[in-house]
């Protein structure tokens, strides 16, 4: 079940335990883990050196970092039909990283409220239970809790 839209911090607190918002699909191509590496200075072979990874890999070739993949929840966040005035991210409580993406893989994230608090009148703390999932894998790609703040 989905709440149609949370214009409010009782609308988020409806959702808990009721409501899971799944994201739309996202390629992850070389291109896209390049960048990230040259964003954070991460150029460990086996992301961005194809021939080497296709060769010595234990995946048969290139993944994405981690970090790529859990840099792209907030992006995946906009499946959930929030009408907040301003929202920004929180922090994280718990993060694993369940198993490796591989370059070419397409992944999707799902989002359920774990918990929510009030922080002021009006405004939420939610704490999200992600799940990002690689097409085809039996096991999720990363799972994670990530704490937003919304004021509506």
């Amino acid at each position: 079940m989905s709440v149609a839209s949370l214009k409010s911090a009782a609308d988020v607190f409806a959702a808990a335990g009721n409501a899971r918002y799944v994201s739309e699909w996202t390629m992850i191509d070389q291109a896209r883990v390049n960048g990230f590496a040259d964003a954070t200075d991460d150029h460990q072979w086996i992301h961005v050196d194809v021939e080497r990874a296709a060769r010595e890999s234990p995946f048969g070739g290139t993944i994405a970092h981690g970090f790529l993949t859990l840099s792209l929840v907030p992006m995946w966040l906009q499946c959930v039909p929030l009408a907040a005035r301003v929202s920004v991210n929180y922090g994280l409580n718990r993060v694993r990283f369940m198993s490796p993406v591989r370059v070419g893989s397409r992944l999707r994230a799902s989002f359920e409220v774990e918990q929510a608090s009030e922080v002021e009148p009006g405004s939420v703390q939610v704490t999200w239970r992600v799940t990002v999932e690689c097409d085809g894998a039996d096991k999720p790609a990363c799972v994670a809790e990530f704490i937003t703040r919304h004021a509506f």
